[in-house]
């Protein structure tokens, strides 16, 4: 990952984790993930901390981009992801959407399926709106 716009998308945490992002914007973000054997747990499935990073930097990287015009940016204060069935290996589909945009914090919804469509995660994440460093 790269960046699109104002809102950079990399990281060496991130780059390890492999996430594509396809679209992002100040109300979507897709990507998808490989799950492979470099994500599982010692008991051979994926590790939840993979999908809480994937709520967290997808609905981080939308809120960015929604505020990123007025300077800003978006920072998580709560991420809240259910574990719903496990995955071993295959792709991992995501998508972000805000629930609530407002001017101080941002609410963002994030769906992570698998390629049945069956829920395998879904996270909240709540974030707050600052000022990029450096800005007055």
């Amino acid at each position: 990952m790269t960046g699109v716009g104002a809102v950079p998308t990399g990281g060496a945490w991130l780059s390890a984790l492999g996430l594509e992002i396809e679209e992002l914007s100040g109300s979507r973000v897709v990507g998808h993930l490989e799950v492979t054997g470099d994500h599982h747990t010692p008991w051979g499935v994926a590790h939840g901390g993979v999908f809480t990073t994937i709520v967290e930097t997808t609905a981080s990287l939308g809120a960015s981009a929604a505020v990123s015009e007025r300077g800003q940016f978006a920072v998580g204060t709560h991420n809240s992801t259910d574990f719903l069935r496990p995955i071993s290996e295959g792709r991992l589909d995501v998508v972000a959407v805000p629930v609530l945009q407002g001017r101080v914090q941002q609410l963002w919804e994030v769906e992570l399926t698998r390629g049945d469509g069956k829920l395998v995660a879904l996270g909240r994440l709540r974030l707050q709106n600052v000022p990029m460093p450096g800005a007055d």
